[in-house]
């Protein structure tokens, strides 16, 4: 057989066998582009709800701080007054999921780094009434005095628009 004619028939052969590499090397390529959007998407949703999970902890902190100032001072008889509000009607919705509630107390959002952006959180303490202090005190007579103290639900939210939600609700004894 005759050098020249086979060389005549591989000609092109190589440049498909590279181009269907090329081909692949491409599609592999941005199969890995992709997935490194969706960490970098995952990363920012983190951190984003890492932020507005501590603003409303901080809210939960300053609400917290109220219910030991209101137990000293006075609950309101009824509805709510700058963030604190009088016992919850059970046959009514719970405040803090109904849209329209308009008695939330806004949190201040001071952080020692004033280049990170916190998100807005806001706060309502609620009055539960009095709860005992350490199990069955309640049910001895006389009833000690020191052992009835205030109870009180802190609901605190951090929602502010195109960022996470985070809600977090703690109830607190005031002793």
């Amino acid at each position: 057989m005759n050098i020249q004619s086979m060389t005549g028939r591989q000609r092109g052969a190589s440049l498909i066998v590279v181009l269907i590499l090329l081909l692949l090397m491409t599609v592999m390529g941005l199969a890995v582009l992709r997935g490194t959007t969706m960490e970098e998407r995952m990363t920012a949703n983190l951190y984003d709800r890492s932020l507005s999970f501590q603003a409303a902890e901080s809210a939960l902190r300053e609400g917290e701080a109220l219910a030991r100032v209101t137990a000293v001072t006075a609950v309101p008889s009824s509805n709510c007054t700058d963030g604190v509000c009088s016992l919850p009607d059970p046959t009514q919705a719970d405040r803090w999921l109904d849209t329209s509630f308009s008695g939330w107390r806004s949190a201040s959002t001071n952080l020692a780094d004033t280049n990170t952006p916190m998100p807005s959180a806001k706060y309502i303490v609620e009055y539960m009434g009095m709860t005992p202090t350490w199990p069955a005190c309640d049910r001895s007579v006389p009833i000690d005095p020191l052992c009835m103290a205030p109870r009180f639900r802190i609901t605190a939210i951090s929602d502010d628009a195109d960022r996470s939600v985070v809600l977090l609700q703690t109830t607190y004894n005031v002793r």
